[in-house]
């Protein structure tokens, strides 16, 4: 009775195959003879769409929400 097939009984094999001399289950061999396929292209950048922050700032000191020098400070931030 044969337990492994007579291609993996063979010393000189040669190629992708993941056999080290123990027993394969049908998941190995089925993994073996199936590659896994080339990873996704990485996706493009995305496009900056939304209110512009300065005008969003400016909002905010006509309101009262924020002061002049907290505008300016967040305007440092916005353009770097």
């Amino acid at each position: 009775m044969r337990l492994v097939p007579r291609q993996l009984l063979r010393a000189g094999m040669t190629g992708d195959v993941p056999y080290y001399g123990g027993r394969m289950t049908p998941a190995q061999a089925y993994a073996a003879s199936h590659p896994p396929p080339p990873p996704p292209a990485p996706a493009p950048p995305v496009a900056r769409s939304g209110p512009d922050p300065l005008l969003a700032l400016q909002h905010l000191l006509d309101t009262g929400v924020i002061t002049t020098e907290e505008y300016r400070q967040f305007c440092a931030r916005v353009r770097q």
